[in-house]
């Protein structure tokens, strides 16, 4: 059971089996989220239970900081993927509105059991808070659990390299560029999934034909280029590839950046293929050439890099 609710009213259809929900932001989905969600699903499989996450969007930043929201590293449908491949039943995108975050600490619990009837289990990161103005903490969880008869679990924070693993240590590494580092920290690939769009044929033009990605993140990498992977449904295997993401200050005067990847090799994917693209490592950042001829030059160097890290020859 794959199912996807955009509310917790609407999450009422659930079937009547107990619910064992793991709640947060989980923007990102990376090691530490993991230690909450799979204790969720573990539970759930031992005991014939859903396994369900619920979750919020847009961030709360966005109505309590509108000036400078945080940007979140994935959008809903990458996150509800992502959960769904953890083994999760079913996810719960809670719109994080003014009267949502109205609910004190003392009312969430009882909100929760008024929308789930059968939740049975509870589980959360140790640092979760909750409630109008943040004043629900994991005690107090455990406490008001206790009293409505509600098992509640919190699973401790995950560290890497003697720092806690967390969305703003890997929203920094991301914008810095820092792939593979984030992708320790995720324990997966960071990926971008999208619909291949009309492009201007510049990179068929320079010799290096390019699938230009309809993807525009609230997070963006840093500028340059990557070593990737692309997939899709017209290839058996991901497939090797470089990638730009930019502005492209070269060939074009963009104002906002996209992101373009060169396959190394026989290329099965056009316009208005669905693809997904795994971003490995950073090769360089961008920059802006003094010519065409130049920035051929590069991109060929640029391909041979990604050749030699991909460690085999491609055709």
């Amino acid at each position: 059971m794959n199912a996807s609710f955009s509310s917790l009213e609407q999450a009422g259809a659930l079937p009547r089996w107990p619910l064992h929900l793991a709640i947060g932001m989980f923007d990102g989905v990376h090691l530490g989220h993991r230690a909450v969600i799979e204790a969720a699903v573990q539970s759930a499989r031992s005991s014939g239970g859903l396994a369900v996450v619920l979750t919020f969007f847009p961030h709360p930043s966005t109505l309590f900081r509108p000036e400078n929201p945080t940007r979140l590293i994935m959008p809903p449908a990458a996150k509800a993927r992502v959960l769904f491949q953890l083994g999760v039943d079913a996810v719960i995108e809670q719109p994080f509105t003014l009267e949502f975050a109205r609910i004190s600490a003392e009312e969430f619990l009882p909100h929760l059991r008024q929308t789930l009837l059968t939740l049975s289990r509870i589980y959360v990161g140790e640092n979760w808070r909750f409630g109008r103005g943040r004043r629900g903490d994991v005690p107090f969880l455990v406490a008001e659990g206790r009293r409505l008869g509600l098992a509640v679990f919190s699973a401790p924070r995950v560290n890497l390299d003697g720092e806690p693993i967390s969305s703003t240590r890997l929203r920094t590494l991301i914008r810095e560029g820092d792939i593979a580092a984030a992708n320790t920290l995720l324990g997966y690939n960071y990926f971008s999934e999208g619909m291949v769009v009309p492009g201007a044929h510049l990179g068929h033009e320079l010799g290096f034909p390019t699938l230009n990605l309809g993807w525009e993140p609230e997070l963006s990498p840093r500028f340059g280029v990557y070593t990737v992977r692309v997939s899709g449904a017209k290839s058996s295997a991901p497939l090797p590839a470089v990638a730009n993401y930019g502005l492209r200050p070269t060939v074009a005067s963009d104002t906002h950046p996209r992101l373009e990847a060169h396959v190394l090799g026989p290329c099965p994917f056009g316009e208005g293929d669905p693809i997904t693209v795994e971003w490995l490592r950073f090769l360089r950042p961008e920059r802006k050439f003094a010519n065409p001829e130049e920035l051929r030059a590069q991109i060929a160097q640029d391909v041979a890099a990604a050749r030699t890290e991909f460690g085999r020859p491609i055709i």
